[in-house]
């Protein structure tokens, strides 16, 4: 069964038998927020690319246009955010106690986190992965090229770890150079210490633009070690508030991938007469009335911060200083990991 025709059956069935508690009514935290008139979110303390301050105070960010995509689906107004800088052993506390309504500060999904913790991950906003550095002019074009070499970690994580498994698995040994610090073994490869850097590929795109003679100076390798998705945490308990956040994320790749932009997407996004483009302009209300928004939510999101590829590119991509390949954050059809599922 086609999918729009599947999507105008069920809004049949809803309309005809109602939804018990379906309502204009959201849940808890997103009535609250709504309540409030702004949006408080919980981000770094400054990591560049993700969540930073500048000289007057601005926030910026792939995280902090994430949050503002969130405010202008919700509220109307990307600015009704409040950023509150974390550390990360304060992120989850904040996010139980309820002093933050959304975090958005480089937090992994995984099982514990979820089980324990008392939290949902509506989606991925990033998929890192651990990474090697080396000089722009060195021979290595692959990890694998790497065998035998010295290759710096930072202490106190699974790098070292993760490092030694590609090689053995691959029946090939290195020599890690573990250092105190992420300073400390950029430091030994920009010194020659060593012929390579590993690390998440954020990591090195952030010590690539210390590095003596530039970032050009320095190459970040495709390979990639191990994954870590980097997510947006919601606390468990209100369900519509977890679909919004998570919608509004598959929003901004679906205008992605269908030319959709923050510049026109005024013209594009009304004439769309796709399904899929009708209910993201909130045509059947009942969608909005079970996700608790007001139509045009995603546009509204759209204009506020771009599609997904503008965010990354100007924040971490080919407009951003980091220069950071996109990778696996590519969309599905363009060999990466990032969809939508669909809408209708």
């Amino acid at each position: 069964m086609g999918r729009g025709r599947s999507a105008r059956i069920v809004l049949a069935i809803v309309s005809v038998t109602g939804v018990p508690g379906l309502t204009s009514d959201a849940g808890e935290i997103l009535n609250g927020i709504k309540s409030r008139g702004k949006l408080r979110c919980g981000v770094s303390e400054g990591i560049p690319g993700f969540s930073v301050r500048d000289s007057s105070g601005r926030w910026s960010g792939l995280e902090v246009d994430f949050a503002r995509a969130v405010a202008a689906a919700v509220l109307g107004d990307p600015e009704k955010v409040e950023f509150i800088p974390l550390k990360a052993s304060g992120r989850f506390p904040a996010l139980q106690a309820r002093r933050i309504d959304l975090l958005l500060r480089q937090t992994s999904w995984t099982l514990t986190r979820e089980a324990l913790l008392k939290v949902h991950f509506p989606g991925i906003l990033f998929y890192d992965s651990q990474a090697f550095m080396v000089p722009k002019d060195s021979p290595y074009q692959s990890g694998a090229d790497l065998a035998g070499a010295t290759i710096a970690v930072e202490k106190g994580n699974t790098d070292e770890q993760n490092l030694i498994d590609y090689f053995r698995l691959r029946g090939l040994t290195v020599k890690p150079l573990v250092i105190d610090s992420a300073d400390g073994a950029a430091d030994a490869l920009f010194n020659g210490q060593c012929q390579a850097y590993s690390s998440n590929s954020f990591q090195l795109a952030i010590m690539r633009l210390r590095a003596p003679g530039g970032p050009d100076a320095y190459r970040i390798l495709p390979d990639r070690i191990s994954h870590d998705p980097l997510c947006p945490a919601v606390l468990r308990g209100d369900d519509e508030w977890t679909t919004v956040v998570r919608w509004v994320l598959y929003a901004l790749l679906l205008a992605e991938e269908t030319g959709v932009t923050q510049e026109n997407i005024d013209k594009i996004a009304v004439e769309r007469e796709t399904a899929d483009w009708k209910l993201v302009r909130g045509e059947e209300a009942l969608f909005t009335r079970a996700m608790g928004v007001d139509a045009g939510w995603a546009i509204r999101a759209v204009k506020a911060a771009g599609n997904y590829g503008e965010m990354y590119d100007r924040n971490l991509g080919s407009k951003s200083p980091l220069k950071l390949e996109r990778g696996l954050n590519r969309l599905w059809n363009q060999g990466g990991l990032m969809y939508a599922p669909p809408i209708d």
